[in-house]
């Protein structure tokens, strides 16, 4: 199981990107994943041939179970977390996916 989470391109990127490090901290403090631990993918999105794309950044995180990726999701910390990742994302609302490897 797996989260994916899509940002739009923000409206100031200078901004988001310092916004996003200091969300990164607040996710490992409710998660109580320790500092040096990123057990989560973040890939940027570069302009191609086509421009730039619609999404900038994208996070995804594992899970080993469906069952831990709902206990996870519906704790108080991770609330507090998808509420942060609605407030940095200037560019509209992050799109979350919830996915199986296959």
């Amino acid at each position: 199981m797996k989260v994916t989470v899509l940002y739009p391109q923000p409206l100031n990127q200078e901004k988001f990107e310092s916004d996003y490090n200091a969300h990164l901290k607040l996710l490992h403090e409710k998660t109580g994943i320790p500092t040096d631990v990123k057990p989560y993918s973040i890939t940027r999105f570069l302009s191609g041939p086509e421009g730039k794309p619609p999404f900038h950044l994208m996070f995804i995180m594992p899970f080993e179970s469906q069952e831990q990726l709902e206990k996870t999701m519906s704790s108080p910390g991770m609330q507090e977390v998808a509420a942060d990742a609605t407030r940095i994302s200037t560019g509209g609302a992050p799109t979350i996916l919830i996915g199986e490897t296959i």
